[in-house]
């Protein structure tokens, strides 16, 4: 499969680097901006995260077996109506502009960035995670994540692929970094700004900033557009789909929106697991974008998902979902707070992952549309024709996802 946008792009800029002296992290966070008063806990251990999110984070507890239990606050679930692009000299031809990608001005980008900054600044402590997007090393990008809560640390610390100490140790300045104020409100008066929520990435400064939304799936989001805007320039497709391995090394695609079966699918006990939910498809086959899963976990059981169930353990999050207070026990069945109950966790909880996370051209491609309106058959096997008609089209109902209010 060819990417549309690659034509006579070969690799991004930002992909072809040199190999000058490799900054400090302390030279490197000086880039963003941060006025490093207070303690930086930089790839925090998980029991650290543990104590400081029960310490200082309302309404947080350990799950029986083992997991956060976390609160996002008043957002369950994205705002992509708060969702904005910068609009530069440099991408204002390559974003496909109108209501998913909206407009925001430089100026008012840079806005919510000393926002965000200024409310950073005033912690008493900060979290960063190093880590990576990408499991084939030739597409791979280095993202930070700078952030106030604990549980948002350690669900990127899930959702990203971990580097090692010595990856950790070369890692000196990000090609991207996420500046999570989420606890904090974006000014509406703002120019382009139309509620206190502000999720805005500008390409050119590299950065993405979160105002007024604590929920943590924003910067999972977040890496996956910027993957989106990057790899079709490296001459790679990027895809909403997750992905496993058959025992003769035959690779199987599901495409869907959230919550339309992709992580229950590809969690097959009689195939290895190569991901949930993002991946790249190269000329060389497929690879994983993330270090983990997230999967829904309304109705959650051990006998209907017993990969993902056990998965659930100490370093997983579990978010906005209700338990027994004496017992800690969860009870995902309970929508009180949300429909949109989830869990990240790392890919290698998987009992049948496959790390590194890389695997062949697939053999098997399916559509999931979750079709609430009988348009379609319950099963349907297409021409290569109709496979590329319903993949551009994208047909799908919406159901309960990541997005607010669906």
């Amino acid at each position: 499969m060819v990417c549309p946008y690659s034509q006579a792009v070969q690799r991004s800029p930002r992909m072809q680097r040199s190999t000058p002296r490799i900054p400090s992290f302390e030279q490197s966070l000086n880039q963003t901006g941060l006025a490093q008063r207070q303690p930086i806990e930089r790839n925090a251990p998980l029991a650290r995260l543990y104590e400081d999110a029960l310490h200082y984070e309302p309404g947080t507890a350990i799950s029986s077996t083992g997991a956060l239990i976390a609160r996002s606050g008043a957002k369950t679930g994205r705002s992509p109506r708060d969702k904005r692009v910068a609009e530069e000299a440099s991408t204002v031809d390559d974003v496909w502009w109108g209501p998913v990608n909206k407009k925001l001005s430089e100026e008012s980008f840079a806005v919510n960035a000393q926002t965000a900054l200024d409310y950073l600044n005033t912690r008493d402590r900060l979290y960063v995670f190093d880590g990576f997007a990408g499991w084939d090393t030739r597409y791979r990008i280095k993202v930070r994540v700078v952030c106030a809560r604990a549980y948002h640390a350690l669900f990127m610390n899930n959702m990203l692929i971990r580097p090692t100490a010595d990856e950790l140790a070369d890692f000196g300045e990000p090609d991207f970094t996420i500046v999570n104020a989420g606890q904090f409100p974006a000014n509406r008066f703002t120019k382009g700004m139309t509620s206190p929520t502000s999720v805005a990435i500008s390409f050119e400064r590299r950065q993405m900033v979160i105002l007024g939304t604590e929920y943590a799936g924003e910067m999972k989001k977040g890496v996956f557009t910027v993957m989106h805007y990057f790899m079709p320039k490296a001459g790679v497709l990027s895809l909403h789909s997750s992905c496993n391995e058959g025992p003769k090394g035959d690779v199987s695609l599901f495409f869907g929106l959230s919550g339309t079966g992709k992580t229950t699918l590809s969690a097959d006990p009689a195939r290895k697991l190569i991901g949930d939910d993002e991946h790249v498809w190269t000329d060389t086959g497929v690879f994983n974008i993330e270090g983990g899963c997230y999967a829904k976990a309304v109705d959650l059981s051990a006998e209907k998902e017993p990969e993902i169930f056990n998965a659930i353990r100490f370093g997983s999050v579990l978010e906005n979902v209700i338990y027994n207070g004496e017992s800690r026990v969860v009870d995902y069945s309970d929508t009180s707070i949300t429909e949109n109950t989830r869990c990240a966790y790392p890919i290698e909880y998987i009992p049948n992952s496959k790390v590194p996370c890389v695997g062949g051209s697939p053999q098997n491609i399916i559509l999931l549309t979750c079709d609430a309106f009988g348009v379609l058959p319950p099963v349907a096997k297409l021409t290569p024709a109709q496979a590329m008609y319903h993949f551009i089209s994208g047909y799908t109902a919406k159901i309960a996802g990541t997005e607010e209010g669906v």
